[in-house]
C-alpha cells in the first residue's frame, strides 16, 4: 500500500520524487547551516590572531553572498530530478542566472569598498579633494559593473544588445561633442589628481596670478590670493598652464646687492665681503654662497651678495634679510663705512 502510494502521480511527478526533492533541501540546508556555525565559531576564535577588518569582511562575504547561494544550490539541485514544465524550468534557471549575477556583483563590490576603506585608514592625512576622488572613482566603477551585470543578463535572455549599444555609442558621441569642455575638465582632474603637481593648502603662481589652494574640484580648482579674492581656474587651464609650486621648494636662493661711496678706503673694501659672510653664517637655516665687489656704478661701488634660505616660508625668507640688513648697518656704522646714495652735483662757475 506504501509503495503505491509512493508511486502515485501529481504534476507528472512520483510522491517519491517529492520526497527525495525534501529529504535533499533539509539535508543540504542543514549541511550548510552547520557549516555556518562551525566556521563562525572558528572565525570568532581566531580573530584575535588575525586582521579584525580581513576577518569581517569574510565573514560578511560568506555570510552576505555565499550563504544564499548555497541555499538556491540546493534547491536547485533537489528540483533537477523533477519533471518540470519548460516553463519552470526556464523560470528556474532566469532566477539561478539573477542571483549568480547580483550575488556576484556584490562580492565584487565588498572587495572594492574594503580596499578603499583600507586606502583610506592608512592614508590618513588625505585631504578632502584626494577623498572625494577616490570615492568618485569607486562610484563610477559600481555603475559601470552593475551595467555590465544588466547587460550580461540582457543578452542570456535573448535580447540583441548590438542595436541598443549602437544607440548608445551614437548618443554618447552626440553628449561627448556637446560637453567637450566639461568633459576635458573632468579628464584634467583626474591628471592633477594622479600626477599631483600641487594640493590643497599650496601656495602656486599660475601666470600672473599667484595664491594658496582652497579647493580641488571635478570641473575648477579655486585659489586664495593674498588680496583676500578668490580665484577660480578651470582644470584644463591649470593643465596647460606652467604652475609654480612654492610650497615644494626645498630652499630659496637669495640675491640682494648694496653700494658704498666711492671714498670709502680700499682696506674696508676688502672687509665687507669678510663682514657679509660671517653675519649671513651666524643665522640659522641659511647657507652662505658668495659675497663680492660687483661693479662700478657711475656714483658707487657695488657689491653683491648670494646665500639660500632652508625653508620654503616667506615670512622666514623676510625675517632674515631684514636681520641681515640690520646687521650691515650696525657693522658698516660701526666702521664708518657710507651707503652710496644716488646724488648729483652741480658745479658753477662764475666769470
Amino acid at each position: 500500500m506504501i509503495n503505491g502510494f509512493l508511486h502515485q502521480t501529481f504534476f507528472h511527478n512520483r510522491v517519491l520524487d517529492y520526497l527525495i526533492l525534501g529529504v535533499i533541501l533539509v539535508l543540504g540546508s542543514l549541511i550548510i547551516w552547520s557549516l555556518k556555525r562551525l566556521y563562525f565559531q572558528r572565525s570568532n576564535k581566531g580573530s584575535e590572531q588575525t586582521e579584525k577588518s580581513i576577518n569581517n569582511l569574510i565573514l560578511n562575504t560568506v555570510e552576505k553572498q555565499l550563504l544564499p547561494l548555497g541555499y538556491f544550490g540546493v534547491l536547485y539541485v533537489s528540483m533537477y530530478g523533477l519533471n518540470l514544465k519548460p516553463i519552470f524550468s526556464k523560470g528556474l534557471n532566469v532566477i539561478g542566472l539573477l542571483l549568480i549575477t547580483f550575488f556576484g556583483v556584490r562580492f565584487i563590490l565588498s572587495i572594492l569598498e574594503y580596499s578603499v576603506d583600507n586606502y583610506f585608514n592608512q592614508k590618513r592625512n588625505l585631504d578632502l579633494s584626494k577623498q572625494q576622488a577616490i570615492k568618485a572613482i569607486s562610484n563610477a566603477i559600481k555603475i559601470f559593473a552593475w551595467a555590465l551585470a544588466i547587460i550580461i543578463i540582457l543578452d542570456n535572455f535573448g535580447i540583441k544588445i548590438s542595436a541598443l549599444m549602437t544607440g548608445l555609442g551614437i548618443g554618447g558621441v552626440a553628449v561627448a561633442l556637446a560637453s567637450q569642455a566639461v568633459l576635458g575638465d573632468i579628464f584634467n582632474y583626474f591628471t592633477i589628481f594622479f600626477d599631483r603637481p600641487f594640493a590643497v593648502g599650496d601656495f602656486i603662481i599660475v601666470g600672473e596670478f599667484l595664491g594658496t589652494v582652497e579647493h580641488i574640484g571635478i570641473k575648477t580648482t579655486r585659489l586664495r590670493s593674498l588680496g583676500g579674492e578668490q580665484l577660480v581656474f578651470s582644470n584644463t587651464d591649470l593643465t596647460n598652464s606652467r604652475v609654480r609650486n612654492y610650497k615644494r621648494m626645498q630652499q630659496r636662493r637669495v640675491l640682494f646687492q648694496f653700494k658704498v661711496t666711492y671714498d670709502t678706503p680700499i682696506e674696508l673694501l676688502e672687509e665687507i665681503p669678510v663682514i657679509v659672510r660671517g653675519i649671513i653664517e651666524g643665522l640659522d637655516n641659511t647657507v652662505f654662497d658668495r659675497a663680492h665687489f660687483f661693479k662700478f656704478d657711475d656714483f658707487s661701488l657695488v657689491f653683491e651678495v648670494v646665500y639660500y634660505v632652508l625653508s620654503s616660508d616667506y615670512n622666514r625668507y623676510m625675517d632674515i634679510q631684514q636681520e641681515i640688513n640690520l646687521r650691515i648697518m650696525q657693522e658698516f656704522k660701526a666702521r664708518s663705512i657710507s651707503f652710496a646714495i644716488t646724488s648729483q652735483k652741480l658745479y658753477l662757475h662764475q666769470q
